[in-house]
């Protein structure tokens, strides 16, 4: 049964976080793991995953030995979510065969994409099937017989392939199914999906300097019940240049909330919102996934503290 906001606020996600059930510290990892519930289901998902845009459309051996680590530390470090897309170009694929080397396709939430026909969810030829076969040939590169989220990629034809989607979650080969955007101007076409059909996830940019969606889509994911991912919480790195770099010393205050970076800031900041339920930052060495889990672990902001964060970043 799809949770009500009192049963998740009880469940931690309105103070923001939830402790990791089952989880014992190892060395660097003394702080409990912060986790919200899928409102749909009430499973647990941690606050920080992975972004595969641009970064994991790779091939040779030399690019592929650092994901493959990446994938390798992952779930030890708590992290579950990987989100990708056919779009990505070799994304999907290099998630496939990685996590099946491996073999941790069990620790693992796998989220994809479908984007078949017209843009601004316009239809054009036989995207029913056409979706199909994309979903049909993602689960062949991820080495699975089952995807974690599949999402309408940019409402690429959305009312049609989420008839599709319904019907595979109710056949047991999608566990849950959502739309994505990252597009001010789908705004208006995101917030009527929303209203009109019963979605397990959105996905979403926001950042610390792009807060457009809190007017209307992050509320209205809190009152439908909706999970919600952050896709760019960098913003495409703008953000680390607006504090002068990753070096850039921190302000004394962000101890308070067990900031180490200005990674660890931006995530923070936005994980704490009430509605968000996991950023995925792009993730492709074990020294930024390290960093990025980080705002996974120890306090989160409150309401005063997330203000402060954004009254210093203005002012700067």
């Amino acid at each position: 049964m799809r949770l009500s906001r009192r049963d998740l606020v009880k469940l931690g996600a309105g103070a923001g976080m939830s402790l990791g059930l089952g989880w014992r510290p190892t060395v660097g990892q003394t702080k409990p793991l912060i986790q919200k519930p899928i409102p749909s289901s009430g499973e647990m998902i941690p606050v920080v995953g992975i972004g595969t845009a641009r970064r994991y459309n790779v091939e040779t051996e030399a690019e592929l030995a650092p994901i493959r680590e990446v994938l390798r530390r992952y779930p030890d470090l708590g992290g579950r979510l990987i989100d990708t897309a056919p779009g990505y170009g070799r994304a999907e694929t290099v998630v496939g065969r990685l996590v099946n080397e491996i073999g941790n396709r069990d620790r693992m939430f796998l989220a994809t994409k479908v984007a078949v026909g017209g843009r601004r969810g316009q239809p054009g030829g036989d995207t029913i099937q056409a979706g199909k076969d994309q979903m049909e040939r993602s689960m062949r590169l991820l080495h699975t017989d089952k995807i974690d989220l599949m999402q309408v990629h940019n409402l690429r034809d959305v009312d049609t392939q989420l008839g599709t989607l319904q019907e595979w979650k109710q056949d047991g080969r999608i566990r849950y199914l959502g739309i994505t955007s990252t597009s001010s101007r789908q705004y208006e076409a995101f917030e009527r999906v929303m209203r009109e059909y019963e979605l397990d996830f959105v996905q979403m940019a926001y950042t610390i300097d792009n807060r457009g969606v809190e007017e209307r889509l992050l509320p209205l994911a809190a009152d439908r019940g909706m999970a919600v991912l952050v896709a760019l919480p960098y913003g495409r790195g703008r953000v680390f240049r607006a504090v002068g770099g990753l070096d850039s010393p921190l302000p004394d205050w962000a101890a308070e909330i067990d900031c180490e970076s200005w990674g660890q800031f931006f995530l923070k900041w936005i994980v704490s919102h009430p509605s968000v339920t996991c950023a995925i930052p792009g993730t492709a060495k074990v020294s930024y996934l390290i960093d990025n889990h980080g705002a996974a672990r120890g306090r989160l902001p409150d309401a005063g503290m997330r203000q402060r964060m954004l009254e210093f970043f203005e002012g700067l």
